[in-house]
């Protein structure tokens, strides 16, 4: 099969190629070339022509809690049945976004793992699944209230109880740690450096690399100090920091969309909160603003210091767009990032930070067909990434609009 459009963005930050053609067979790209060239070597081979439209990687949102509810108004009507369902309709929903690839960096206990199985075995059709379990919490944590009602977090303290927690999530099948550390709180992180030391230390002797939810200040410093390899949000990030962060290989999942889409969408005309707006938006109003504020007014200087940017979108809110990485995308371009760059940190940034680069993430020979076709050029607008027409993983349509 030779699929062609006019605009094909190969996701390497830089290259726009045009009057080009990608040749997939079976679940690979076999080819990528001159259009003319490619129908010549190939007659009689099938073609998909989307016309003026533009071809690049399917996209990877590095951030994602699929069995989240905690913040829905009907949270009490949830079971383990309809959180399968829920979390198994978030996943689909990725798709028609152009999501081709997430991880999951925690929900309910062996929910992703599972769902991850049931894919195997031909049950869903969901996206490539990462995930970590559940997060790993102290007593008295902020994610600590989430296991007082659902199954999602681990509460673990000290040396001991740390070990013990990282080797059950592994022996649960994740892929990754992680760490809920400070939350909507300027001043105070929760775990101690020796215990986020350990955490790291522990995780890589077992040959898995570990995320944390760092947002303030003294926590981001911390989890720099004990070398995460991604730090998740890290909202008030300095730019000493962000060159700490590249100095040591470290990646950073801002995360842009969690807190400025609020700000934004539930803003009334004096930039209060609407009368509507879900309370758990209300409740931390003075935050997303701040948050907003700081990643609009910061977000280009710390990316110009060299720290590798991933991206992801932690989406909990109900209501919320599902997978809204284009979204987030857009969020790096309004702020300065050129269009291609922004694409390689949604596309070969992610895969390169999950260890997959010689798998997927790029429009490249060799690798996966994973393959999002949306209207118009990209890399002209950004916007057009939202506009999708058709979405391949490993070669077959999972989406079609």
């Amino acid at each position: 099969m030779i699929l062609v459009a006019k605009y094909i963005i190969t996701g390497d930050g830089r290259t726009l190629l045009k009057d080009h053609a990608v040749r997939v067979e079976g679940d690979k790209i076999t080819e990528v070339g001159p259009l003319g060239e490619m129908l010549q070597k190939y007659p009689g081979e099938p073609v998909e022509d989307y016309g003026d439209a533009t071809i690049l990687p399917g996209l990877i949102d590095l951030h994602q809690h699929l069995g989240t509810y905690i913040h829905y108004s009907n949270v009490l009507q949830f079971n383990d049945f309809l959180l399968a369902y829920k979390a198994l309709h978030a996943a689909q929903e990725a798709f028609a976004v152009g999501v081709t690839t997430i991880r999951d960096v925690s929900s309910d206990h062996l929910l992703v793992e599972k769902m991850r199985q049931a894919a195997k075995l031909g049950y869903v059709d969901v996206p490539r699944l990462y995930h970590c379990d559940r997060g790993i919490t102290m007593t008295g944590g902020h994610a600590d209230q989430i296991t007082n009602i659902k199954n999602e977090c681990e509460v673990a303290d000290g040396i001991d109880e740390l070990r013990k927690a990282i080797r059950g999530q592994l022996r649960a099948g994740a892929d990754w740690i992680k760490v809920m550390d400070s939350h909507r709180v300027l001043t105070r992180p929760e775990f101690s450096q020796e215990e986020l030391d350990f955490i790291v230390q522990e995780t890589h002797r077992l040959e898995r690399k570990c995320c944390v939810h760092a947002g303030v200040g003294p926590s981001v410093q911390m989890s720099i100090d004990a070398g995460f390899d991604t730090i998740e949000h890290a909202t008030f990030m300095t730019e000493d920091q962000a060159k700490q962060m590249k100095e040591k290989g470290l990646a950073w999942i801002p995360t842009i969309i969690t807190y400025t889409w609020a700000a934004e969408v539930y803003a009334d005309e004096n930039n209060q909160p609407v009368q509507n707006a879900p309370q758990s938006i209300k409740n931390f109003w003075w935050f997303f603003q701040l948050a907003s504020q700081s990643y609009r007014d910061n977000f280009k200087k710390l990316y110009d210091t060299g720290v590798f940017v991933g991206a992801g979108t932690d989406m909990v809110m109900a209501g919320s767009p599902p997978a809204p990485l284009a979204m987030e995308l857009e969020y790096y371009v309004r702020y300065g990032v050129p269009v291609l760059e922004a694409i390689k940190c949604g596309t070969a940034n992610n895969a390169k930070i999950l260890d997959a680069e010689d798998r997927f993430g790029m429009i490249r020979e060799g690798l996966s067909a994973d393959i999002l076709v949306c209207e118009g050029d990209v890399s002209s607008d950004i916007k057009q990434l939202q506009k999708v027409k058709k979405v391949f993983l490993e070669g077959k349509c999972r989406y079609e609009a």
